[in-house]
């Protein structure tokens, strides 16, 4: 047979578990060109342009 907990774990200590576990804010930068929040290291969905070079034909 597998092995069973013998005590239940308080709601205070799986609380504190799953307190690491929680979701960030995602990291937004603003754009070089345009000025618009974008997700960072990716292309602005505003301008198309990425690291002051256009990328995306608007």
């Amino acid at each position: 047979m597998t092995p069973l907990p013998k005590r239940r774990h308080s709601t205070r200590r799986s609380g504190k578990r799953r307190a690491s576990q929680k979701i960030g804010l995602p990291n937004l930068s603003a754009c070089s060109n345009c000025g618009a929040l974008k997700p960072a290291h990716q292309v602005c969905p505003k301008c198309g342009y990425y690291n002051d070079k256009p990328v995306l034909k608007k």
